[in-house]
C-alpha cells in the first residue's frame, strides 16, 4: 500500500484569548495522496491558515497527529519537515537578482555552484522566467515576483508544497492566468501540494479535492463537482457558487426524494441530502443554483387574473437585470417566499425580460437539492 505524503490525525489547536480558550481548529483528520492537489477553502477566521501553519511546523498542534511519507513530525522543527512554503506577499530579498533569490536555499545547504546554477536554470524555466535571472524584484511585475516565490520553493525539492492565499495581491485577470500556471506546474512535477484560499473560483478551478472549512471545523471534503453539485450543509451550498435558498415545509419524504410545498401552494419535489434529519410537516431548505432557475414570461388566461395560475408554478417580478456578457442576471422577487436569481445564457435575438415583468420560475428536480434547515 502507498503511503499517503500527508496525514491530519484528530489535529487541533486552541488559542487562549484572556480568560478562554477559541478552538481555531476542531479535531481534523485528512489523509492526502502523493500528487494530490487539495484546497482549503472558507472565510476569514475557519482555521484554513492555521492548519495549513501547523502542517508546516509555524504552529504546534494543541492535540492530534501530524504524518508526512509515515513520519510523524508533530513536533519536528519547520526546517526538518522537507516542506515548501509560498507565503502571500512573495518574500523575495529585494537587494538579490531574481538567480540569487532562487538560489539562496541551495548555497545555505551547501550545494555545488555547478548544480545550482542548473537547478536554478531549471526552476526559473519551469516558471516562465529563464532569461529574468539578472534582474531584481522591482522590476517584476505582481505575476513574475509570485513565480520568482515559487521557483524558490520548487529549487528545494520539497515532500509537500504549501500555498497561502499566493494570489491574493494580483489583479483579476493575472490571477486567473496564475492559478493556471500554478495547477500546470504542480500537475508536471506530480507535487503534493496544499493551498489556502477564500476564492471559490481559485478552489474550483484548481482541487483536485477541496476541504471547506467554518468555524474551526469541516464542514465537507470532496472533488469540486461534488462540492458544487451535492452540498453536504446549506453552509456549503451558499459558500461555494450562488444558491437561491427557498424555506419550505416537507409534505412526504420517501427513499432519498421528499415533496416540498410552500404557502402559496406551490409544490416540487427534489433529491434529499442529510436524509436522517428532514422529517414529514418540518421545515427545510430547497436549494437551486442560479443556472438551474429558468424564467418564462406568466401565463395569464385571456380574461382571467394571476390568480387563477397553476398551483405549482413559482410566480415572481424581476426586480433588476444585469448583463454579465455570456448570461444575463436576473434578480426576482418572489413575494412572501423571498428573494432569488437566475442565470440565463446570452445569445443574440433571446428575450430579456426587464425590471418589473411579471415571470414563472422553472425549478428542476433533476437539479434542485432538499437540505436540513440550519
Amino acid at each position: 500500500m502507498t503511503t499517503a505524503a500527508l496525514n491530519l490525525i484528530d489535529v487541533t489547536k486552541i488559542f487562549q484569548k484572556g480568560r478562554g480558550k477559541t478552538a481555531a481548529v476542531d479535531s481534523i483528520s485528512l489523509n492526502v495522496k502523493q500528487g494530490e492537489m487539495v484546497v482549503f477553502l472558507g472565510p476569514s477566521g475557519c482555521g484554513k491558515t492555521t492548519t495549513l501553519r501547523m502542517i508546516a511546523g509555524f504552529e504546534l498542534p494543541s492535540s492530534g497527529r501530524i504524518l508526512i511519507d509515515g513520519a510523524d513530525m508533530t513536533n519536528v522543527p519547520v526546517n526538518k519537515r522537507g516542506i515548501g512554503f509560498v507565503f502571500q506577499n512573495y518574500a523575495l530579498f529585494p537587494h538579490m537578482s531574481v538567480y540569487s533569490n532562487v538560489a539562496y536555499g541551495l548555497r545555505s545547504r551547501k550545494e555545488p555552484e555547478g548544480i545550482i546554477r542548473q537547478k536554478v536554470h531549471n526552476a526559473l524555466e519551469l516558471v516562465g522566467l529563464a532569461n529574468a535571472g539578472e534582474r531584481y524584484p522591482n522590476q517584476l511585475s505582481g505575476g513574475e515576483q509570485q513565480r520568482v516565490a515559487l521557483a524558490r520553493v520548487l529549487v528545494m525539492e520539497p515532500k509537500l508544497l504549501l500555498m497561502d492565499e499566493p494570489l491574493s495581491n494580483l489583479d483579476a485577470k493575472l490571477r486567473i492566468y496564475m492559478r493556471t500556471e500554478i495547477r500546470r506546474i504542480q500537475k508536471k512535477l506530480g507535487i503534493t501540494c496544499l493551498y489556502v484560499t477564500h476564492d471559490q473560483s481559485e478552489a474550483l478551478t484548481m482541487a483536485d479535492r477541496i476541504v471547506v472549512m467554518n468555524r474551526g471545523y469541516v464542514e465537507q471534503m470532496g472533488s469540486p463537482f461534488d462540492i458544487y453539485a451535492q452540498p453536504a450543509s446549506l453552509f456549503v451550498a451558499d459558500f461555494i457558487g450562488q444558491a437561491n435558498i427557498l424555506r419550505v415545509t416537507v409534505d412526504s419524504v420517501e427513499q432519498d426524494t421528499a415533496s416540498v410545498s410552500l404557502p402559496s401552494g406551490w409544490r416540487h419535489s427534489a433529491k434529499m441530502i442529510g436524509s436522517s434529519k428532514i422529517r414529514s410537516g418540518k421545515e427545510a431548505a430547497l436549494v437551486v443554483r442560479p443556472e438551474n432557475l429558468h424564467i418564462e414570461a406568466l401565463p395569464v388566461p385571456e380574461g382571467q387574473g394571476e390568480s387563477n395560475a397553476p398551483f405549482n408554478l413559482l410566480k415572481a417580478t424581476v426586480r433588476a437585470v444585469v448583463f454579465m456578457g455570456g448570461h444575463i442576471e436576473y434578480h426576482l422577487d418572489l413575494g412572501t417566499t423571498g428573494k432569488g436569481i437566475a442565470f440565463m445564457p446570452f445569445q443574440s435575438g433571446v428575450h430579456v425580460f426587464q425590471e418589473g415583468d411579471k415571470v414563472q420560475a422553472i425549478i428542476d428536480p433533476d437539479t434542485s437539492l432538499i437540505l436540513p434547515s440550519e
